[in-house]
């Protein structure tokens, strides 16, 4: 479809984005679903945001920054009924998210759902449970979803493996004005390597801060890992929160991002750091071997240090150069895509199905928001 068509096609279009992830948080979640609050009204889409501010706040155990979400029924029903949303996507798994879901499943409405985190692997991380048993809960959380959204090939081949139905791609982007080389070095002459992200422990910093390096590291970023690391590595610097301008000058300032996770699924930090001019370092997992490999931008491998000083000798130019394929406007196009294929499909009608192609009889009332395939 030609884009005027397309765009045309979303005109008046209203979207209900449910939410456990919200500001003041600062993570990959938060980042997208903003950035989609500013990029889907420039497609004639209007968003609304239902957020853990709407309710009463308990913190969570053990982060006391994120806070959950004490739900009522009747509180979610009287959103949906004054944003009279033309589509509901559910992108979080916590309270909001399961009290959708079940206002949705109750009232015969067709919903979509993204899979951001593996949290499987942070609760067997943190609380010790089996991973299998966190990840069947998911499966029942995404499995009446019409699709499932995820950001990269690799976890969409993980998650078919695990028995998750109907998933779809949605890509990530970067402020590519924001990020970009500058000539500001803040920790002084190289090498310096940097990790940008929460300080938890299911980060795993510490195979980076134990990785044999020239030069210096620095860590920026707030959580609750950062005081026991502070204590055990006097020779790092941690420089704390940076946002805006002071974030992007710090990225600038480095030679090497260093990505020590081995469970996130995408990573909007490298981005920022490629668009930065910052080849990555970082283990061979889902996320970084979506965005790096088969390119000149970062080294993948099991040895931490090896690959962060194999990483030095790339081309800042390169990781710039593969930062700039990724753009939130076309991320924003990716989601309402889903959406208009979710949406002619219906609700899951056949348990073999993968992702959503033919159009199935509706249960309700809702507008349709575009045709046809990507632009």
């Amino acid at each position: 479809m030609r884009r005027g068509a397309f765009l045309r096609r979303l005109r008046s279009m209203r979207v209900l984005i449910a939410t456990d992830a919200w500001h003041p948080q600062v993570n990959g979640v938060v980042t997208t679903l903003s950035r989609l609050s500013a990029e889907l009204p420039k497609l004639g889409v209007e968003s609304t945001y239902l957020t853990p501010d709407r309710f009463p706040t308990l913190p969570m155990p053990g982060y006391r920054t994120i806070r959950l979400a004490l739900v009522r029924p009747s509180r979610i029903a009287a959103i949906v009924d004054e944003a009279n949303p033309d589509w509901i996507h559910i992108a979080t798994e916590g309270p909001i998210g399961w009290a959708m879901r079940r206002y949705c499943l109750a009232h015969e409405r067709e919903f979509t759902t993204s899979y951001h985190t593996k949290f499987p692997e942070y609760a067997a991380r943190i609380t010790g449970l089996p991973a299998a048993w966190v990840y069947a809960l998911e499966r029942r959380f995404h499995h009446k979803s019409a699709g499932v959204m995820v950001a990269t090939a690799s976890l969409e081949l993980d998650l078919r493996a695990r028995g998750f139905k109907r998933l779809m791609r949605w890509s990530r982007g970067v402020d590519l004005e924001l990020f970009q080389p500058r000539p500001v070095r803040h920790f002084g002459n190289g090498p310096v390597f940097l990790y940008v992200g929460r300080v938890s422990r299911e980060k795993n910093i510490e195979a980076f801060l134990d990785a044999k390096l020239p030069g210096r590291k620095v860590v920026v970023g707030e959580g609750p890992h950062l005081p026991q690391l502070r204590r055990r590595y006097a020779d790092v610097r941690f420089a704390g929160e940076r946002f805006g301008q002071d974030l992007a000058e710090y990225y600038a300032s480095a030679d090497v991002f260093v990505f020590p996770s081995r469970t996130d699924t995408f990573g909007l930090v490298l981005l920022e750091a490629m668009a930065s001019g910052l080849p990555v370092a970082a283990f061979p997992v889902t996320g970084p071997i979506d965005i790096v490999e088969h390119t000149v931008s970062g080294v993948l491998g099991e040895d931490l240090a090896a690959a962060a000083c194999e990483a030095l000798k790339l081309d800042p130019r390169a990781a710039r150069a593969r930062a700039a394929q990724f753009a939130w406007s076309q991320s924003a196009r990716e989601f309402l895509h889903n959406i208009e294929a979710a949406s002619r499909a219906g609700a899951p009608h056949r348990a073999d199905a993968s992702v959503p192609q033919a159009a199935a009889p509706q249960r309700n009332q809702h507008r349709s928001i575009t045709q046809g395939h990507r632009t």
